[in-house]
C-alpha cells in the first residue's frame, strides 16, 4: 500500500472513531471532515468509497444502533431520542423507521430475548441496524 493511500485510511478510522465517541454531540459532514484536515466533498467521497456509507449515513446508523439498545433496556422513545443527540422526535422516528423497519414505539415494545442473553459485544455486531431500503428500491428500480 502506497504511504499516501495508508495516511488517507488513517484520517478515516480517526474519522469514524470521532462519530463513534461523539455520536450524541450535534455533529456534521464538514465539522467531522475539518477535525481531519479535509475538505467535505473529499471527505464524503473517500469515507463512503471506503465505509460503503456516507458519514451522515454512518453517524445515524450509530445512532439509531445506540437508540435500540436503550428501547431494548426500557427508555422511552423521547428519552432515546434525546439521548442520541436527534434534533427532533419527528426526524428521529423517520429516520429510525428507515434504518430498522419498524416504528420506535412497536421496537421498543417488542420481545428482544436473544439479545438480552448475550455478551454486549455480540449483540452489538448482531443487532447492528441494517438499512431496509435504498433510494432506487424506493422508486421502483431494483437495487444492484
Amino acid at each position: 500500500m502506497i504511504p499516501e493511500r495508508r495516511a488517507e485510511l488513517v484520517l478515516l478510522r480517526r474519522a469514524r472513531d470521532l462519530i463513534d465517541r461523539r455520536f450524541a454531540e450535534p455533529l456534521d459532514v464538514p465539522a467531522i471532515a475539518a477535525a481531519v484536515h479535509l475538505s467535505a466533498a473529499h471527505f464524503s467521497r473517500r469515507f463512503h468509497s471506503v465505509y460503503g456509507e456516507t458519514p451522515y449515513q454512518y453517524l445515524m446508523t450509530r445512532r439509531i444502533e445506540r437508540a435500540c439498545a436503550m428501547l431494548r433496556a426500557g427508555a422511552s422513545v423521547t428519552e432515546a431520542c434525546m439521548a442520541v443527540g436527534a434534533s427532533s422526535l419527528g426526524s428521529f422516528s423517520s429516520r429510525f423507521t428507515d434504518i430498522v423497519g419498524t416504528t420506535p414505539s412497536a421496537y421498543r415494545a417488542a420481545e428482544h430475548p436473544a439479545e438480552a442473553q448475550m455478551p454486549d459485544c455480540a449483540a452489538r455486531v448482531l443487532t447492528r441496524p441494517r438499512r431496509t431500503s435504498r433510494i432506487g428500491e424506493a422508486a421502483g428500480t431494483p437495487a444492484s
